[in-house]
């Protein structure tokens, strides 16, 4: 979800002061069996268009509104500039208030000629040139959250239009649902994502769907949050579920404690997760302005372990070399894509401590410390606790530094410092 409603921006803040009343603990959001993601595709389900985790740019955290064709192209080419292509971001997704605010005579959505005076074909023909992916936002009610045109009674017209262009990736979004006396809010919002799914599908071209429904529903109970995720997966390839990540105009504090939010109770959704159908808990700030290098670092490795979309929203023609290497880090990356597909599990929880773990491909681990408190302390956790084999050597790397160790210690330890992580690949050795 690109940006919230009134009423969502209520929810947000909610969410955010309860992280701080929660530091003590995560906020619970286990998942009863009978509401986990189904199984293997069946009929019916939408193709799985995202075997790892989608990677790419989105506008909306940094320039919200103020986005154009300039500013699109601009972060395009810096991707690719940056070598940040080639490490996988590759979908380019323009966000809310692309369009004019009124439909055009045969009621087809029409690009905002000042913003995009070429159209929307032409900006995804240059993004192919590229050797990028087109993404774009709409909204399954009659609204987007900006109150431009929805796509509510325009599914299969839209979804032409946008194959026509060459989108490859839609993210729909779930303002201004209109929900009638006696209906159900989640059997509403079913149907129009279920109509938005079949739309797509129907174009024959491959779009990778992103639902934000669940979003919509986090603090409702977890009983029907669970349901909408369970149903977002069989419609669609991701889904947002939770807080939208703060703006570039947040305080630095706001932007930290939505970083902390969003991974609190995405680490809780682990078992909702399977290889192709991904838990989304939004945009990577890394390079934004008023996060520390220690902040920026923890997101980008907590976001890997989760298997969490890697999506930056920042000016990336601005990027710091810090801000680089940590967005282009080969083997953070590689411990998100790992083809397992594979959520990483807290396996232990301190006060502000957690320890998460995630099973690869080749055998190894990959264990993430982090420390959400204000000061430094020392993480550790028994080799067994994670996974591994709770005898003999291990092979440690630290993803960040490069720097690799063996052990022959049934124990990983690290000082973390305050707002860090440590991410390691272990490899029984």
């Amino acid at each position: 979800m690109s940006h919230p409603s009134v009423s969502r921006i209520g929810r947000t803040l909610a969410g955010l002061t309860a992280v701080a009343a929660c530091s003590a603990g995560l906020i619970s959001a286990t998942a009863p069996a009978s509401a986990r993601a189904p199984g293997p595709q069946r009929d019916g389900q939408y193709p799985n268009l995202a075997p790892t985790p989608p990677m790419g740019w989105n506008n909306w955290s940094y320039y919200m509104c103020n986005v154009n064709e300039q500013v699109v192209l601009d972060n395009a080419r810096a991707l690719v500039r940056s070598g940040l292509a080639h490490n996988g971001y590759r979908t380019v997704t323009v966000d809310d208030c692309w369009m004019a605010k009124q439909r055009g005579p045969k009621g087809e959505l029409v690009p905002d000629k000042a913003k995009f005076p070429h159209g929307m074909a032409y900006l995804g023909q240059q993004l192919h040139k590229l050797g990028l992916k087109f993404g774009i936002y709409e909204d399954v009610g009659t609204l987007t959250c900006g109150k431009y045109p929805g796509s509510l009674g325009h599914f299969p017209q839209d979804a032409k239009l946008f194959a026509s262009w060459g989108v490859d990736y839609l993210k729909a979004d779930g303002c201004n649902v209109p929900v009638a006396k006696g209906q159900s809010k989640e059997q509403v919002y079913h149907d129009l994502y279920r109509q938005q799914s079949r739309a797509l599908r129907a174009t024959g071209r491959p779009i990778t769907f992103s639902i934000s429904a669940p979003a919509y529903f986090q603090y409702n109970g977890d009983k029907v949050w669970h349901q909408v995720i369970g149903w977002s997966a069989q419609l669609g390839n991701l889904w947002r579920g939770g807080a939208d990540i703060a703006v570039q105009q947040s305080t630095p504090a706001k932007k930290w404690a939505s970083i902390a939010f969003n991974f609190r109770y995405n680490a809780n959704l682990a078992e909702l997760q399977r290889p192709g159908r991904w838990n989304d808990p939004d945009f990577l700030l890394v390079g934004d302005v008023g996060l520390s290098r220690a902040e920026m670092q923890s997101q980008m490795s907590l976001w890997a372990i989760m298997a969490a979309p890697l999506i930056s929203s920042t000016d990336l023609g601005r990027l710091s070399p810090q801000a680089r290497a940590i967005l282009g880090n080969r083997g953070i990356i590689a411990v998100d894509q790992d083809p397992l597909g594979i959520q990483g599990h807290i396996v232990q929880q301190d006060g502000d401590g957690v320890v998460l773990s995630k099973p690869l491909k080749n055998g190894d681990q990959a264990v993430a410390l982090f420390n959400s408190g204000k000061t430094a302390r020392t993480l550790s956790i028994a080799a067994g606790a994670t996974g591994l084999p709770e005898a003999g050597a291990y092979r440690v790397r630290d993803l960040v530094t490069g720097r690799t160790t063996l052990t022959r210690r049934d124990l990983i330890a690290r000082n973390v410092p305050p707002h860090g992580t440590v991410l390691y690949r272990v490899t029984p050795h």
